[in-house]
This record gives C-alpha cells, sequence and structure tokens, in this order.
C-alpha cells in the first residue's frame, strides 16, 4: 500500500499550489494522510477530489468550520499498521518517546506544524514529519512523506519537491 503524507499546505495564500510532483504523488497513493493547516473546506474537498481517500486531522491555524469538521488526532489503519495523525506534536526534546506514550496502539505517529521534516525511529516505533509542500520556512527545500506499509511494515521516504 502506497500512502502520500502531507502537511501545513496553508492554501489558499496568494498564487499557492501544490508543486506538480506533490500532485503526482498524491494521484498515484492509496491513501492520502493531511496533517493540519489545510486552512479552509473547500481546499480539503479539493484534495478529495484527486482521488485516493484523503484522512485529515485539523491544524492551529485552520478555519472554524474545518476545526469543527477535523479531529485533533486520529488514528487510521492501513494493511495491518496503526498510524498515529496529530497536527503539532510539540517541542522536539523527548517528542518520540512522547508520542509513543500518547498512541500506545500505534506503530509510527506522523505530525506537522514546524515546516521541518523529521523522520526517529526507536525499538521498532517511528515519528515522521513531512514538512510542507508549499510553505518551507526554515527547511532546505519544499516537501512531502510517502510511506509504503508491507503489512506491519512501514518505510518513510522524504520526497524533496524543488
Amino acid at each position: 500500500m502506497l500512502v502520500a503524507i502531507i502537511s501545513d499546505t496553508h492554501m489558499p495564500r496568494g498564487p499557492r499550489a501544490l508543486p506538480a510532483g506533490c500532485l503526482e504523488r498524491l494521484a498515484a497513493a492509496d491513501l492520502i494522510l493531511h496533517l493540519g493547516d489545510v486552512i479552509t473546506t473547500s481546499v480539503l474537498r479539493d484534495l478529495e477530489g484527486i482521488g485516493p481517500p484523503l484522512k485529515a486531522v485539523r491544524g492551529n491555524v485552520d478555519e472554524p468550520d474545518l476545526q469543527r469538521l477535523l479531529p485533533l488526532e486520529l488514528v487510521v489503519e492501513a494493511e495491518t499498521a496503526r498510524i498515529g495523525m496529530v497536527h503539532d506534536a510539540g517541542p522536539a526534546k523527548g517528542r518520540l518517546r512522547r508520542l509513543w506514550r500518547r498512541f500506545p496502539e500505534a506503530g509510527a505517529v506522523i505530525f506537522g506544524h514546524s515546516h521541518l521534516p523529521v523522520h526517529e525511529e526507536e525499538v521498532g516505533f517511528q515519528i515522521f514529519n513531512p514538512g510542507s509542500p508549499t510553505e518551507r520556512r526554515r527547511a532546505p527545500s519544499h516537501t512531502m512523506g510517502m510511506l509504503e506499509v508491507h503489512g506491519e511494515h512501514l518505510d518513510f521516504a522524504l520526497v524533496h519537491l524543488d
């Protein structure tokens, strides 16, 4: 199973749009996961229109209607793996163990908010932040994540879009 992971798209804002390479990967995935800061319900609907099923959590700057529509956190199943989703995973110090305690049933937790890619693993538990495909801030490039799921095995990859 192939999962596309995005976060912090912050659209619409001026001429901002998802890069072509991001759109291609989203369309080719079996599942799309968005980790918050979509911003508007219309953008969420546009993402749903790409084709694959979409699961999302709310971000801290999503409009009020989206805040009511989306959960603060979510656990999704991909094949036999369980993946926790949250927008803001808190401070970097102690993050992996903190998320492990927060989502004990998950094999990984994915998160956004910082716009900075992260991938850490300890004792078979992983955390992953895909960065942002539209607003890199302090990151060196625009990014997204791809996840290959084989049963319970999760293989994360960071994709540089520029």
